[in-house]
């Protein structure tokens, strides 16, 4: 199989089964599959092995198999249901490079909409959730004089500069980002369900959380080390001195990425925040030609966008594609049109309906 795709349902499987292993950290997972080289190498090493490779005496002979078996099916029904619902591992070529580099990238990526998006050239636009009206027009204008430029604006679907960002773009017709806090299934404010509706069309919905995860006070910075870890640079519109997007701002300064923000009054406490960072070194923003002098549009690898299946349901599709003789993978892939991951989640998903089976070579035969 090409870099693309995710590979075998077993790998698929195994990715899945680091991520709802409760007593094992996302970021030790990754560590141990980047070093054993996969997530199933993970999986049959030895305890011993793996205390050498984390360092930790604590890792306990039952850690891998204190497993939330049902997340691991709801997270594959729900990659099942749409074509346009994706599940990113670390071993996926669509997992965006810029992502790659930060210190502590999510071990998989839940993404509704178009993927590939994710590989685009980004500048997050983040800020208040309490605005003043010119604040929340400068989001706009800027998210959508950026876009006419060619970016793709990332932002974290909040009320407020967020959903300004995300509008903003929409009016240029250009594709936007948003990362939430939440479960790929849930959409928190819920009164942005349209937006995220919108965003989803033409951009991506993006999380590291599981399906059925719902927003608590954690989630949310972890939820900005990515908005500003898939952004070559992060603006800061309007922000009190202790907002969550200084977070934001920081974070991709620690992850070596460009900052900027918009000076206001000195009587206003919504411009504090972006005064102390351009007293820390961010550049100062009076127009969108102050961030286009600095960050031009830079050749990332470029990747492949999912053949999308035709017509019809998935599941029948996928089935015809079949027949009754074992079949590989990559010819399911290659007849129906799918992407990979979705191949592999609805054959997990019909193998537990009794409709497939898995025989020996990593081949399917059709029951029904």
């Amino acid at each position: 199989m090409d870099r693309e795709t995710v590979g075998s349902c077993e790998q698929y499987r195994a990715w899945l089964h680091l991520r709802h292993c409760r007593r094992l950290p996302p970021p030790v997972a990754l560590k141990l599959a980047a070093a054993l080289g996969s997530a199933e190498a993970v999986l049959a090493a030895s305890t011993k092995r793996l205390r050498e490779l984390v360092g930790n005496r604590n890792i306990s002979d039952r850690i891998l198999f204190d497993c939330d078996e049902e997340g691991v099916q709801r997270d594959i029904a729900w990659a099942g249901q749409s074509d346009r619902n994706h599940i990113l591992t670390w071993a996926d070529g669509r997992y965006p490079s810029l992502l790659r580099e930060i210190p502590d990238p999510p071990l998989l990526l839940y993404v509704r909409g178009e993927p590939e998006c994710l590989e685009s050239n980004q500048i997050a636009i983040v800020g208040s959730r309490n605005p003043t009206p010119g604040g929340r027009n400068l989001s706009f204008r800027f998210a959508r004089n950026l876009s006419r430029a060619g970016f793709t604006i990332t932002s974290g679907l909040a009320i407020g500069i967020d959903a300004a960002a995300h509008e903003g773009t929409l009016a240029a017709s250009g594709p936007t980002i948003a990362v939430m806090a939440t479960g790929p299934d849930r959409v928190y404010p819920a009164r942005h369900r349209n937006l995220a509706r919108d965003i989803e069309a033409t951009g991506a919905l993006v999380s590291e959380r599981p399906v059925g995860a719902k927003p608590t006070r954690w989630s949310f910075p972890g939820r900005n080390r990515i908005i500003s870890g898939l952004s070559i640079g992060t603006l800061v519109v309007e922000a009190t001195e202790r907002s969550g997007s200084l977070i934001t701002a920081r974070t991709a300064g620690e992850q070596g990425r460009e900052v900027y923000a918009i000076p206001g009054s000195i009587h206003s406490p919504l411009s504090r925040g972006c005064h102390t960072l351009i007293r820390d070194g961010a550049g100062l923003v009076e127009s969108e030609d102050d961030i286009l002098g600095e960050i031009s549009l830079v050749e990332l690898p470029r990747r492949h966008p999912p053949v999308e299946g035709g017509g019809g349901d998935s599941d029948n599709l996928l089935l015809s594609s079949m027949g009754y003789d074992p079949v590989a993978i990559d010819a399911i892939v290659q007849r129906s049109g799918l992407t990979a991951d979705k191949v592999c989640s609805i054959l997990l998903r019909l193998e537990m309906q009794g409709l497939v089976e898995a025989v020996t070579g990593g081949h399917y035969v059709r029951l029904g």
